[in-house]
């Protein structure tokens, strides 16, 4: 299955999935804005403008994003960060007070797109729970594509998320990933919880069905890091996700 046309809101089908962003990058949700200019300006030779406070931080980590999509790039320093944007290592802590801080930019950056995206799933930021049991288990299996696809067209944001380009940061780091992926979880038990409720045990079962989902992803994740980026996340994900569900 290819997921080339875009995710566009509407009535949810189990299989295919439905397709979602096919490029969902920084650059484009955080565009640098352009900066106006007076007509007088047209034939005047192009002069080096000081970005803005708010543009140099997103060019930051932009910059950031896109090193740690190269192989052995699981620790980078202050000092390569600011030769690669020719600027110096005091021009970066003008901006962010530690590297940390910046990693903490790329993680907010994670949660707001997917969760926004994620809302766009479910209709509402938590599922009803007295929805169709085959609604919830749709719903459950777009979430899953939805970040799939987003580490595939992320890849640097795949170090951040499954903890590689964190390790010799701080914990709090860590942790943060760490809740990200307890909330998709408990997202994906309020879609399941429908389909559970004939079980003996709807609570239990609808919680085993979210955590291997969970797992799910994070181990594709996972495993498109490890490979430098060449096993896709998206790889037959319908048939393991029709063998889950």
């Amino acid at each position: 299955m290819t997921y080339a046309q875009p995710y566009r809101p509407g009535p949810l089908r189990y299989r295919p999935i439905r397709p979602l962003p096919s490029s969902i990058r920084m650059s484009e949700l955080s565009p640098l804005p352009v900066p106006a200019r007076n007509d007088g300006e047209a034939d005047a030779p192009a002069a080096r403008k000081r970005p803005k406070p708010g543009e140099r931080r997103v060019q930051i980590l932009q910059a950031l994003a896109e090193m740690l999509e190269q192989p052995g790039a699981e620790r980078i320093t202050t000092a390569a960060l600011a030769a690669r944007l020719s600027v110096s290592e005091a021009a970066l802590y003008r901006h962010f007070a530690s590297k940390a801080q910046m990693f903490e930019g790329l993680i907010d950056f994670i949660e707001q797109t997917v969760f926004t995206l994620v809302a766009q799933i479910t209709g509402r930021d938590v599922p009803d729970p007295a929805q169709a049991p085959d609604v919830g288990a749709r719903q459950a299996a777009r979430i899953v594509a939805l970040l799939l696809q987003f580490g595939e067209r992320n890849p640097g944001m795949v170090r951040v998320m499954v903890g590689d380009a964190l390790v010799f940061e701080h914990e709090r780091l860590q942790q943060r990933m760490n809740q990200f992926f307890d909330r998709i979880e408990s997202t994906l038990r309020q879609c399941l919880r429908p389909a559970a409720a004939a079980s003996a045990t709807p609570t239990v079962d609808a919680q085993v069905a979210a955590s291997v989902l969970t797992a799910f992803a994070v181990g594709r994740l996972q495993r498109y890091a490890r490979s430098g980026f060449k096993r896709l996340p998206s790889e037959h994900l319908d048939a393991s996700l029709a063998l889950i569900l």
